[in-house]
């Protein structure tokens, strides 16, 4: 069984898009374009951009993870130095273990987030997930061993700190949690604030991009994002007409349905969950609650 285990944990693997350079259980780091990379840790996806100059990392996910994360990093790039640390956004499973990744790496860095992050991140005191040492509000351009890394921020959306990072020179972008790969929303979308989320996805779609890079599940195209846009339209003219017709939110939940998308990730699961968020900012602005 040891050796079955052995085995086991040290397949290699392929993914579309990319090449995969390790994969353990649990874990895995595939390759998106030239120096851009996604890291896997279970079910979180963390993305880092190796330069000349050395190395920009996006969610160190867990301290667990962040251990592993540099050992990635250093498969990849084994001389590249840690350069900084960019939080997608201030939720602890994504963001938490950038003092485990400066530990391993052997240096502390600057933590970069978007502003609204800091009261979040300051409440909650932990010394796993520390408060960013820079800030930005709409937009901030890095350059680092002459290759560009854009942050954006398009507005609220599962946060109202998400960085959408960008890397213009092979055209390849990274999101977390206000949007998937052909998966449906994360349960009843919690904390979403909406319209504005809708807009958010939309506006990516501004970004020149080819390859997108999510927080969770396989990387996507700019087909992937069409496709969100899509899910969240029907999703909303679903609930809409429930609503319209008087149905009560457990009515909603049970007999909306979009089959059209029924092969996507966790539609079974979480669509009708998906229909009570939507249902339930629907009547609360009907009724200016």
């Amino acid at each position: 069984m040891a050796l079955a285990l052995r085995i086991l944990t040290t397949l290699v693997l392929c993914s579309s898009g990319g090449q995969t350079l390790a994969a353990q259980a649990g874990y895995e780091t595939t390759r998106i374009a030239d120096g851009v990379y996604q890291f896997r840790w279970q079910a979180h996806n963390g993305f880092f951009v190796v330069t000349p100059a050395g190395v920009l990392a996006v969610d160190p996910i867990s301290m667990e993870a962040a251990a592993q994360y540099a050992e990635e990093i250093r498969k990849v790039a084994p001389d590249a130095p840690l350069r900084a640390i960019v939080y997608s956004h201030e939720d602890a499973d994504h963001a938490t273990g950038a003092p485990a990744l400066m530990s391993a790496m052997g240096v502390s860095v600057p933590i970069i987030a978007q502003r609204n992050a800091v009261p979040a991140l300051t409440r909650g005191a932990s010394p796993d997930l520390p408060v960013p040492t820079i800030t930005y509000q709409e937009f901030m351009s890095l350059t680092i061993g002459g290759r560009v890394i854009e942050l954006h921020y398009l507005g609220p959306n599962h946060s109202d700190n998400s960085t959408v990072v960008y890397v213009p020179d092979v055209k390849v972008a990274f999101a977390v949690d206000f949007v998937s790969n052909d998966r449906v929303g994360f349960q009843d979308l919690p904390g979403w604030r909406f319209p504005d989320v809708f807009e958010s996805v939309a506006g990516l779609l501004d970004l020149d991009f080819e390859r997108f890079v999510f927080g969770h599940g396989p990387a996507g195209d700019r087909a992937s994002i069409h496709r969100q846009i899509r899910y969240y339209d029907d999703l909303r003219i679903g609930v809409r007409r429930a609503v319209e017709a008087g149905w009560s939110e457990d009515r909603a939940a049970a007999e909306v349905r979009l089959p059209e998308y029924a092969g996507w990730g966790q539609y079974d699961a979480w669509f009708p969950m998906n229909v009570r968020g939507v249902y339930r900012w629907m009547t609360g602005e009907m009724t200016g609650g």
